[in-house]
């Protein structure tokens, strides 16, 4: 039986969607070594790399007296790979409730926050904070900038800043960061350069993952990198980002704003069919599942892989566990051939 230890994984993203995929990563890992196949694979390294560009709710309010990046998708990824029965993962997760200015805000958002002051340094915080919550893997922020996200729409108008990108039902022609020079941490680049995989997705297409891609010298590290790269596409299309975004359409809007039409020449698609229930309950929000339009896909020379990964709860979600062993699964298919 062949072996193949210390699988190094980069993945790129934010919100609920890269939180998902890496708590999967962190159970797989936790099992290792896994076998697929008749082959035995040894996840050891995980690294997640965060957009910091967010410019709501409690991240929101805290940038409005700080010069700070963005701290609530950093505290999300943080608590996914944290060790369950540490008391500081509660209080990471933990939300004021009641009335007051501290209603609503994230207890974690304003450790990062607190901590970054006291440092001057917000990629050491998030260092600190994950020691502290003895976190089995490496969160680094895409740059430690106090990033605005802009957007240009099909309409020729420009609009700025994550939340009201989020609310505008004017489709995106084109999003970029300000200031454009952010420079990437040089453990980013270093982490995506020893990748064995390098995946980007779920989430949200113009305000989570793109952004990390805008990061100058992140493409080009990507580009360069030997490892296997995969695009895990969304289940359902967001108003506002994607409506009615097939997956190619997905992959195109990558390839747009990174001149690169196969950056990432793998995908993963949904194919377990969601209930009539849950589309029509995202039908009333102007949403449904994202089209698995594959033949479109390989005609843009890519590599189309399918998994029933979706679970339905309140909403429709990746199932952390599922989507973290197809993404190994896939890497032990194409490196066995």
């Amino acid at each position: 039986m062949g072996r193949l230890a210390d699988i190094k994984v980069v993945s790129l993203g934010g919100g609920n969607g890269l939180s998902t995929l890496l708590s999967g990563l962190k159970q797989v890992a936790r099992q290792s070594p896994v076998r697929y196949n008749g082959h035995s694979l040894t996840l050891r390294n995980i690294t997640a790399v965060v957009t910091v560009s967010d410019d709501g709710g409690s991240s929101g309010r805290i940038r409005n007296s700080f010069p700070t990046p963005a701290p609530g998708d950093i505290r999300n990824c943080l608590v996914a790979l944290a060790s369950d029965e540490l008391l500081m993962t509660k209080l990471f997760r933990y939300r004021f409730s009641g009335a007051g200015e501290l209603r609503d805000h994230s207890l974690g958002n304003l450790l990062l926050t607190a901590l970054t002051d006291i440092t001057g340094d917000f990629a050491h915080a998030v260092r600190l904070s994950s020691q502290v919550l003895a976190v089995e893997g490496q969160i680094l922020p895409s740059t430690t900038e106090n990033i605005t996200l802009k957007a240009i729409l099909t309409d020729g108008r420009e609009i700025r800043g994550e939340t009201q990108i989020s609310k505008c039902r004017i489709p995106i022609d084109r999003i970029s960061l300000e200031p454009a020079s952010c420079p990437p941490l040089s453990e980013t680049l270093d982490a995506i350069a020893r990748a064995d995989i390098i995946t980007i997705g779920p989430g949200s297409l113009f305000t989570s993952l793109i952004p990390n891609l805008l990061v100058p010298g992140v493409v080009e590290a990507i580009e360069r990198a030997a490892a296997l790269k995969l695009y895990i596409c969304n289940l359902m299309t967001q108003p506002g980002e994607t409506n009615d975004f097939s997956a190619s359409q997905h992959v195109e809007a990558i390839a747009r704003h990174t001149g690169r039409p196969n950056l990432f020449r793998h995908v993963l698609l949904n194919s377990q069919p969601i209930s009539e229930q849950m589309v029509q309950h995202y039908r009333d929000d102007g949403a449904g599942p994202v089209e698995n339009d594959t033949d479109s896909l390989r005609e843009m020379g890519l590599s189309v892989h399918d998994k029933q990964l979706a679970y339905e709860g309140r909403a429709v979600r990746h199932d952390s566990v599922k989507l973290a062993e197809a993404v190994l699964e896939i890497f032990d298919k194409e490196t066995r051939q």
